[in-house]
């Protein structure tokens, strides 16, 4: 046999063979299923970490053949076990867990991972690999630095997804006899964890500025930017909570699938850390704008841990939901400059951001439908529920269109105005943009959330230009009509 495969290759489990951490990803899942549990986390914790792999584990089953396994470095075992090699997964995680990967993949002879009383972690993993082997020489595939003493003391070693400071310091204990980098850049990564794209939505706390007609007061400008960075740092640490959650649904998810935490491009410790740290920078923004603005800001952020813990998976709720944090943000706005936001454009805005989130909906049950796939994952809604949303979408979105024109005709919005009947001209444009958006939703090529699609579409851009012009027009020009 050659040198190649005449030793028991031992194989790390979490950031090694996956891109992940069992412990965290069944523990988040655990939240998932019941917020409560996040009380329990700490009992256990005091109990020693083997307990809480051990309580954690008894209580999630994770889908493992989701799980974000390391392309390469499994290519590599495969080809090791058809070879002849005998292959041992060992881990620190759970032995139930680490069984039920072993189980999926088939190309390992033996899996051994942490009791309720043992955490097989480092020495004691070195320990359990002596009473397997003995005396006689072993691999080990690691690839952090509680792995050392394990390297140090194996014939030869594999280094995975490592950082070059650790595959230097592995080195020099051993002979690393291939080496298998991390298939993705953290820092790019944590960038597309934030959804910065998505901060455009935030640009609503500027809508009550503008309608007030004090775009021009440099001191209400720098406060409004103030709030739209507030309220990303909120929704950026919203975005990442979420995607941590969401794990699962996420992976079964035709284009979630590939976001950062998902994909296992970006390790689920970095999301623990900068989600509250986002939180707090938001939240410490806010405080130097106003009370009634962080007031709106925390009425935003617990609707939306409500939204992800517990809502979304509710049929229709969900979707009013998302219209209401659409109106929050706008409500934010006009605290954040201390004005009252009108009703007609509370309830313009409910309108037509419910029809917008309902378009998303629809678009994600059409594409389900065109795969044979019946129900959506994580939410309530089935394909057959195509037809009636849709109704109550197009609906909705006709009656913004109808809010609008009766804000038009309203004395006090007419004061307002030089030439209030030029705002008549945006009725059909709104009309041409919903409607759009609705044709291109049934068509199933609506792939990204409404309005960040509206503003990366060249028509769609087009006609928010335009109302702007008209809005300009009318509040600076007299038009005799």
């Amino acid at each position: 046999m050659s040198d190649q495969h005449q030793y028991i290759l031992f194989v790390d489990l979490d950031g090694t063979l996956i891109k992940s951490d069992l412990l965290l990803e069944s523990a988040l899942a655990l939240i998932r299923a019941n917020f409560l549990y996040v009380f329990l986390l700490p009992v256990w914790v005091l109990r020693g970490r083997a307990r809480l792999k051990s309580e954690i584990a008894s209580r999630v089953r994770l889908r493992i053949d989701l799980l974000p396994y390391h392309a390469g470095f499994l290519a590599y075992l495969v080809a090791a076990a058809a070879a002849g090699q005998r292959l041992v997964l060992i881990s620190a995680s759970n032995h139930e867990l680490v069984e039920q990967v072993a189980s999926h993949l088939g190309i390992f002879d033996q899996a051994l991972g942490s009791s309720a009383s043992e955490n097989l972690k480092s020495v004691s993993k070195l320990a359990r690999i002596r009473e397997i082997c003995g005396n006689a020489p072993f691999e080990y595939a690691g690839n952090e630095r509680a792995d050392l003493p394990i390297w140090q003391a194996a014939q030869s070693g594999i280094v995975v997804n490592a950082s070059a400071a650790l595959q230097g310091a592995a080195e020099r204990l051993t002979r690393i006899k291939a080496v298998f980098p991390a298939e993705s850049q953290p820092l790019l990564s944590l960038l597309r964890s934030l959804r910065l794209h998505q901060w455009l939505k935030n640009a609503l706390v500027f809508l009550p500025l503008i309608l007030s007609h004090q775009v021009f007061d440099p001191e209400l400008v720098i406060v409004a930017g103030m709030a739209f960075v507030a309220f990303g740092l909120c929704a950026s640490s919203v975005y990442q909570f979420n995607d941590l959650l969401d794990l699962e649904s996420d992976r079964l998810h035709e284009s979630k699938r590939w976001r950062p935490f998902a994909a296992g491009d970006l390790p689920i410790r970095y999301g623990l850390l900068t989600c509250p740290l986002l939180l707090v920078a938001s939240f410490a923004l806010a405080a130097q704008v106003s009370s009634a603005f962080v007031t709106a800001l925390g009425v935003y952020y617990v609707t939306t841990l409500l939204y992800n813990l517990l809502l979304k998976s509710i049929a229709i709720v969900d979707v009013l939901v998302l219209a209401g944090l659409y109106t929050i943000r706008i409500i934010a706005g006009a605290a954040a400059i201390s004005v009252l936001p009108t009703f007609w454009l509370l309830v313009f805005s409910m309108f037509l951001f419910l029809s917008l989130a309902i378009t998303k909906r629809v678009a994600e049950l059409g594409r389900l439908a065109g795969v044979n796939r019946h129900r959506a994952a994580g939410r309530g809604y089935e394909t057959q529920d195509l037809l009636i949303l849709s109704m109550l979408g197009s609906a909705s979105g006709l009656m913004s269109v109808l809010v609008f024109a009766l804000y038009l005709n309203d004395e006090d919005t007419r004061a307002l105005y030089q030439t209030p009947e030029v705002l008549w001209l945006i009725c059909p444009l709104l009309l041409y943009l919903i409607g759009r958006i609705w044709i291109i939703a049934h068509r199933g090529k609506l792939h990204h959330d409404p309005v960040v699609f509206v503003a990366r579409d060249s028509r769609s851009l087009v006609v928010v230009i335009l109302c702007g012009v008209l809005l300009w027009i009318a509040s600076n020009f007299t038009i005799p009509v």
